[in-house]
């Protein structure tokens, strides 16, 4: 896809979080940027029941084709419930709950994720204003909330496929997410 400068971050509790950077992205102007949570199923063992390696893939290409641009990929495994978590809200998924549903049921949040190690990535990598690669209205109110402008939202839609329409179409329905005709159902 291209030359990436690789970084790496630790935040205040220990967890290692990487940022993949094209071009000049300190100098003032809205930069092309995606706020990727870790997905060890959709991101390296190519899962269907996400959009998640999918999205990854495409945001790096959109950096890497507009020469300017930066990728944080958060540790925020299962929008923030972790790995083993993730797999037992697989395992209600596939006896019908839904993703918000499956989370409840363990007495977990619909979404865990903390946007804060973001913007302070963001702030130390020289970048005060975004050009959010997004489809989670969340990932840009809390940037927001965080003193880090977002100028302009750019849909990322891929990965769609019939094993994770159910998936996307809740995310819509419950979560707010932005994905075409499902958003306007």
């Amino acid at each position: 896809m291209g030359e990436f400068l690789l970084h790496g971050f630790r935040d205040a509790t220990g967890r290692e979080h990487a940022a993949l950077t094209v071009g000049a992205i300190d100098d003032g102007q809205p930069v092309l940027t995606r706020l990727h949570s870790e997905c060890l199923t959709g991101d390296t063992l190519y899962s269907l029941k996400c959009d998640c390696g999918p999205q990854l893939q495409a945001a790096q290409q959109a950096i890497a084709t507009e020469g300017r641009g930066v990728l944080l990929y958060l540790r925020q495994e299962g929008r923030g419930i972790g790995l083993v978590d993730k797999i037992r809200a697989y395992a209600l998924q596939d006896a019908g709950a839904d993703t918000v549903e499956a989370n409840r049921r363990l007495g977990l949040p619909d979404d865990a994720r903390d946007y804060r190690v973001a913007a302070e990535m963001l702030k130390i990598l020289g970048v005060c204003s975004v050009r959010l690669l997004t489809n989670n209205p969340a990932k840009m109110q809390a940037l927001s909330d965080l003193g880090v402008a977002v100028t302009e939202r750019l849909p990322l839609r891929a990965g769609e496929n019939p094993h994770n329409s159910n998936y996307l179409l809740t995310k819509a329905l419950r979560m707010g997410h932005w994905l075409g005709a499902a958003e306007e159902a």
